[in-house]
């Protein structure tokens, strides 16, 4: 048996007649992720779905011919299981109603891309393809990830995945970084995966190497497991929300003590002397002092010049993780982490400089080429409608409203049908209440799905698709060591087909099978794609091997490249040569785009906004798991163990539970005025007091689906998150700006039934 990949980890799988025993760790990983343990029982658990399937009401209303007018009741009646010819004929027809009726604009393509790290069965490449085919969609743009900085960084020095393909690698600051400081530290648990595969985890082994090489490290963060990679690393619990602050004040201490470099800003930057005018406090009468910082931080005046001084005497490499712009205003900290590293002139240089996340993906700091391997075409798409994706709720409850986005103004699609082929929205999107009433307006909602998530729970009509372990594909990421040949490993569970062969299946009903399929195979399509990746390997110094080689030797290793990496090093060689993409060629410290977009909450500079007061005392922050990736496997071993009690743990000051009668390992109820969920307790002293820190991606599971504002029983935070963008620049989600109470659970503890299926007929 070959190799399979996951964006987690390469496995090669074990299986004894027909199933799947075990997926054993690739040799060459020194640090593997666990997740993969999860996938073996998983696979076959009750939790599968097994046969296409309808909602009740809905296919009542199909039978007599008016699905528009079906009751919404979804995720509280019973499905009810169809033939597969009978699914497809009813998917069908409603794409063909909602097109002659509303057209192709009230259709929405959902998909969030990390359903399979194999590039064919892209669950997002294939549904776009498809709806493409079929005349266009309104779509989505941006993540909920990294949705701010996505928008702000090319107004200010470039593109996120362009400067995610060349930060410098690790290698090279092994040799030459004195001093790292992490803000929003460095876990080890996020840098488990990358989209597209993750061959060969590396960030475990760079922090030993760096640490050992004498970097000193400075994690910046309410928790201190945050850079659980170097144990001696010191730490300042910042409060969550005020990293803004912290680096105005360090700005301002360079800045007076004249500790900046003036002529790599003059040289470089465009913009620095209205942003200085505004650290001086000749903008609003208050300068951005370490004392001025430390109301706002909780970390002291001594402390913030102390790491100023350091900073600036050091070759300094400053990192700020993805959580910090899911947040209110969370533009400001990746823009400042930009403008300190400018300030201190150490762009381009190894060692120093600035990183947008290291230790997020596991792929940033490879060295390795940015060669993606192969890519399904999925044509163009006529319709023009779109939102950032993190105002999915906004679109669904207010049709045809206006909002702003990067300077432009817009209106939300009115949307009838919602087709939704990997990813789950009930675990990316926040206010899960406000979710569940939006997921009411669409006339029709189709799932493609392996598992019974929410989502699918959800829908009118849910398609069962394969795993990647159940089809042949290729595994190919950005950066990644290696491109694997993903050979099935078992059977099809149940009737669960491939999205491709579903995708088919309804271009064939709706007049386009020919142009969807291209009269390819499965295997047809891997090969043509593989081959038609040669010329751009080829552009990186990249020779692949024939497909037949590569799919009998199931492994290729992307060679090194000859440089190594360094962020920005030509530009910092030679600025008018190699200019950057932005209006001025150079960094944007103030932007003439943005300012003339006129936003109260986001000016043309960096700076602070006073947080909005709160009546909930404790903050809360919803961290990427170490069980899973995202909800995905949820209901396997690895995530279930991590559990107390069924439910999600939650790391909670002594201090803070004291204070509310809550003893380490109890179950509590967390709630604010958007909902509330269950969790249980674990109590730390390496969270700062007021903090609480709960995992995202417990299904979410109400204890009664019929009552609005249901209790979470499963401890899935985005019940209490507010589903508000960062601001109108970005839109982007605001996830981190939570604020809640907790108090002990007493009633007795209701069933799990999140990893059961729904009532079937």
């Amino acid at each position: 048996m070959g190799f399979t990949s996951t964006h987690w980890g390469v496995y090669r799988p074990v299986v004894e007649s027909g199933r799947l025993q075990a997926l054993e760790a690739a040799p060459w990983d020194r640090d593997p992720s666990p997740i993969g343990a999860s996938l073996p029982e998983a696979i076959t658990a009750a939790a599968r779905i097994r046969r296409p399937a309808v909602r009740e009401g809905f296919l009542r209303a199909a039978e007599r011919g008016n699905t528009a007018a079906s009751p919404r009741r979804r995720g509280q009646e019973a499905l009810v299981e169809v033939p597969w010819d009978e699914a497809l004929d009813l998917v069908a027809a409603e794409l063909q109603r909602v097109r002659a009726a509303h057209g192709n604009e009230a259709i929405f393509g959902g998909s969030y891309g990390w359903a399979s790290a194999g590039r064919f069965h892209h669950a997002q490449g294939q549904l776009h393809r498809f709806l493409n085919g079929f005349g266009g969609y309104a779509y989505g743009v941006d993540t909920y990830s990294l949705g701010a900085g996505r928008v702000l960084l090319p107004h200010i020095v470039g593109s996120m995945d362009t400067l995610l393909q060349q930060h410098t690698s690790w290698d090279v600051l092994e040799q030459h970084c004195e001093l790292f400081v992490a803000f929003g530290g460095l876990p080890l648990k996020n840098a488990q995966v990358s989209p597209g595969g993750a061959s060969d985890h590396q960030l475990r082994g760079a922090l030993q190497r760096l640490a050992q090489g004498g970097t000193r490290f400075v994690n910046i963060s309410p928790v201190r497991g945050d850079l659980d990679g170097v144990p001696e690393a010191e730490w300042l619990p910042v409060r969550p929300g005020s990293d803004t602050a912290l680096m105005l004040a360090l700005a301002q201490v360079w800045l007076s003590e004249g500790w900046h470099d003036q002529a790599f800003l003059d040289r470089y930057t465009v913009g620095f002397e209205r942003f200085a005018d505004y650290l001086r406090g000749r903008v609003d009468g208050v300068a951005k002092t370490p004392a001025w910082a430390t109301e706002r931080t909780g970390i002291s005046a001594t402390s913030i010049t102390a790491l100023a001084q350091r900073m600036a005497h050091s070759r300094t490499l400053i990192n700020t993780a993805y959580a910090l712009q899911r947040a209110r205003h969370g533009e400001q900290p990746f823009w400042m982490t930009v403008v300190l590293a400018a300030m201190l002139g150490q762009i381009g240089l190894p060692g120093g400089g600035f990183g947008l996340g290291y230790g997020c993906m596991n792929n940033t700091g490879s060295g390795r080429a940015p060669f993606s391997g192969p890519r399904l075409p999925q044509g163009s798409n006529p319709v023009t409608a779109y939102i950032p994706v993190a105002r999915l709720v906004d679109m669904l409850l207010q049709p045809g409203a206006a909002f702003e986005y990067n300077g432009r103004h817009l209106r939300y699609p009115d949307i009838r049908l919602v087709y939704w082929a990997g990813g789950n929205p009930f675990h990316h999107h926040q206010d899960l209440n406000r979710t569940v009433a939006a997921w009411q307006r669409p006339e029709t909602i189709v799932v493609h799905e392996p598992f019974w998530t929410a989502s699918a729970r959800h829908a009118d009509i849910v398609l069962p698709a394969t795993t990647p372990l159940e089809r042949d594909d290729i595994g190919s990421a950005a950066s990644d060591r290696f491109m694997v040949a993903m050979q099935a490993a078992i059977a099809p569970v149940g009737e669960a087909r491939d999205d491709y062969a579903i995708f088919a299946a309804l271009a064939e009903r709706l007049g386009f099978g020919a142009h969807f399929t291209e009269g390819r195979s499965v295997p047809q399509w891997l090969e043509h794609l593989y081959e038609g990746s040669r010329e751009r390997a080829a552009a990186h110094g990249i020779t692949l091997p024939g497909f037949a080689a590569f799919w009998q030797q199931g492994l290729f290793e992307v060679p090194q490249p000859a440089q190594p990496t360094v962020l920005l090093q030509e530009f910092r060689a030679d600025p008018l040569a190699h200019p950057l993409p932005t209006p001025s060629g150079r960094i944007e410290i103030h932007s003439d785009t943005i300012a003339g977009f006129d936003y109260s909450d986001c000016p043309g500079h960096p700076v602070w906004f006073e947080p909005e007061a709160s009546a909930w005392p404790l903050h809360l922050l919803s961290n990427q798991p170490a069980t899973r990736l995202h909800s995905q496997y949820d209901h396997g071993a690895l995530s279930r163990d991590s559990k107390i009690a069924g439910r999600e743990p939650m790391q909670m000051h002594p201090a803070d539970a004291a204070a509310r009668g809550i003893a380490d390992g109890s179950v509590v109820r967390v709630y604010n005025q958007r909902g509330a969920f269950l969790a249980g307790v674990r109590l730390s002293t390496g969270i700062a007091p007021g903090v609480l820190q709960i995992a995202t991606g417990a299904w979410y599971d109400p204890l009664d689906p019929a009552q609005p504002g249901s209790l979470d029983k499963h401890g899935n935070p985005n019940l209490t998150t507010p589903d508000t963008g960062s601001s109108r620049l970005s839109q982007g989600c605001s996830a981190q700006s939570t604020t809640v109470e907790v108090a002990p659970w007493t009633e007795p503890l209701p069933d799990i039934s999140a990893f059961a299926p729904p009532p079937l007929r």
